[in-house]
């Protein structure tokens, strides 16, 4: 069964309209021994939101992982891992932080919670939550 999940990025390094432009993107970077984690238990097929962090903070797209953790080529640690993803679509209506923070279903997702982790994952109850936001069901 796909799993959902978050990822955060800044818009100047490498936003959603790139990974659009792309076509798909190996996604690294990842430091945080908990984001690490959750980048690890990512298989191909599960489907990702991908989040601008920054300036105007907001769920943008959607993208899904066409393969899973594996070593990070560019690193030469084996304690960090990649993972590939193609774009799906871009959200009708963006979701801003603001309106998650507004949502007392959302203030137990991790985006709340921990807003410095750079990649979460999303229940099922919050992905829908959000994509009705979106525009989206």
């Amino acid at each position: 069964m796909a799993e959902r999940w978050l990822l955060k990025t800044e818009p100047a390094t490498y936003s959603f309209e790139q990974l659009v432009q792309d076509g798909r993107a190996t996604w690294d970077g990842v430091r945080n021994p908990t984001a690490l984690k959750h980048l690890r238990n990512m298989s191909a097929g599960d489907d990702v939101m991908v989040y601008h962090s920054g300036k105007g903070p907001a769920v943008v797209g959607l993208a899904r992982v066409t393969r899973g953790a594996y070593p990070d080529p560019a690193a030469g640690n084996p304690k960090l891992v990649v993972v590939d993803l193609a774009p799906v679509r871009a959200l009708p209506h963006s979701v801003p932080l603001s309106a998650i923070k507004a949502d007392a279903r959302l203030l137990t997702m991790d985006l709340v919670r921990i807003s410095r982790l750079s990649v979460m994952p999303v229940s099922k109850a919050q992905w829908d939550i959000i994509l009705k936001a979106a525009g989206i069901r």
